[in-house]
């Protein structure tokens, strides 16, 4: 890249960042050197695979000190598309910037075109792609095998999540933690024993009400998507929303609003039954035993008719494990 004497008011980068990635950073961060103000033009339009508001926020988060522009003109996306292709995309650039750029940087072929278009001087990026070799579509075909090329903010969107879920005493924090070691990643507790024993360490189930119910299902979300930036590939959770409202139906015979919804919409990649075969451990997170048969069965008919993922965990705290890596191992494979 040509070294200049001295830096331009005005520069443009634009495309379509689907998903920003190393070699886009590359780009911006060269390009940030050479101008006092730099636009970058998030073009989107309807039907793509990752949404065009998705990816603004995510450059908006690892740019905040640039100008970011999400454009959703219907354009075509090459000259050969329509006959005023270059007209069509000089009025969409002067309508968001009217006096500029002084200098457009990309690192594709189109480059010295657009920039003659618009009066610019065109400074190229990495064009061969020598120093970041990746591109957005490699990452959208296989994400797992170009994970280093992902920025943390866009991570948590590709990685895999695998739910723990079960009745009490039936290993799932042990399981959670042997599976994070296994794959070496993160994993979420279970954020109501946190949240209980700040209530009551000695008898954490002794005042709970229904709106904590709604809080610790508002916890577990926060922590969830907290570790989901530092997931490598897969994030494991120790329990989710399902679960949570159906623990307080069982306590208050209802759940907040806004917690049923929840646990409608949030998906894992793979829930991990784990069965009730495990010698009841006394803790004063539980309630009773005799409660584990009746709501492992609830958890089963509610992940069936909702039609989640699930495979039955049974076993030896080893044979678990086995049986929990192989279900993990699929969804990679698939």
């Amino acid at each position: 890249m040509e070294k200049v004497a001295q830096k331009f008011a005005t520069g443009m980068i634009l495309g379509k960042f689907m998903p920003p990635h190393r070699g886009h950073q590359h780009l911006i961060d060269r390009a940030r050197d050479y101008v006092v103000e730099l636009t970058i033009l998030v073009c989107s339009l309807e039907g793509e695979p990752i949404a065009g508001r998705l990816r603004c926020e995510w450059l908006k988060e690892m740019y905040p000190e640039h100008r970011i522009i999400h454009v959703t003109d219907a354009n075509p996306s090459a000259p050969c598309e329509h006959p005023r292709f270059w007209e069509i995309w000089t009025e969409t650039i002067r309508r968001r910037l009217p006096a500029g750029p002084d200098v457009v940087f990309t690192s594709e072929d189109y480059g010295d075109e657009l920039a003659r278009r618009l009066g610019a001087r065109h400074i190229a990026v990495d064009p061969k792609r020598r120093q970041v070799p990746v591109s957005a579509t490699a990452i959208r075909a296989d994400p797992y095998a170009n994970w280093a090329f992902i920025p943390e903010c866009v991570r948590p969107y590709f990685a895999r999540r695998v739910a723990i879920v079960g009745p009490e005493s039936t290993g799932k924090t042990t399981l959670a933690r042997q599976l994070a070691a296994h794959y070496q990643t993160v994993w979420v507790p279970e954020f109501a024993r946190q949240y209980l024993d700040a209530k009551d360490a000695e008898r954490p189930l002794a005042n709970l009400t229904l709106a904590d119910m709604a809080e610790i299902a508002r916890g577990q979300v926060a922590s969830e998507e907290g570790r989901a930036r530092q997931a490598n590939q897969l994030l494991i959770c120790d329990t989710e929303l399902l679960t949570t409202r159906l623990w307080s139906e069982h306590f208050f015979g209802t759940c907040e609003d806004w917690l049923c919804r929840a646990a409608s919409q949030q998906r894992f990649d793979l829930y991990l039954l784990a069965n009730v075969d495990l010698t009841w451990v006394a803790d004063p997170h539980r309630t009773a035993p005799d409660l584990r048969e009746s709501f492992l069965n609830r958890l089963r008919r509610e992940l069936q008719l909702s039609e989640r993922r699930f495979v039955m965990i049974s076993g030896s705290f080893d044979e678990r494990l086995r049986r929990a890596i192989a279900a993990i191992d699929s969804l990679f494979q698939s």
